[in-house]
């Protein structure tokens, strides 16, 4: 195993993610048919998300000019990284 470059208290699963957060994904935990459905779904390791709103137990995503529903499982399986911005990007639009 080659070491884990981020510290396991960085990532939280996607469904414990606040609403209008962004995030990249670093982990999926599932198995190779659940990695090809989000592959399908336009969803990889890497890719940056805005969690924008819970439907239930699930999530809906933006990702790429996109929307995706996901399942509260599928949700707990997707390990993210929050991506803080700044202030700068609230003021550049006033």
């Amino acid at each position: 195993m080659s070491p884990k470059k981020l510290p396991a208290d960085d990532l939280i699963a996607l469904a414990r993610l606040p609403v209008g957060s962004r995030a990249c994904i670093k982990r999926i935990l599932g198995g190779r048919q659940l990695v090809h459905r989000l592959l399908g779904l336009g969803l990889r390791v890497g890719s940056e998300v805005e969690l924008t709103q819970r439907r239930g137990a699930g999530v809906v995503v933006a990702n790429a000019g996109s929307r995706v529903a996901l399942g509260a499982g599928v949700a707990e399986k997707l390990l993210v990284q929050p991506i803080h911005t700044l202030a700068s990007d609230a003021g550049s639009s006033a």
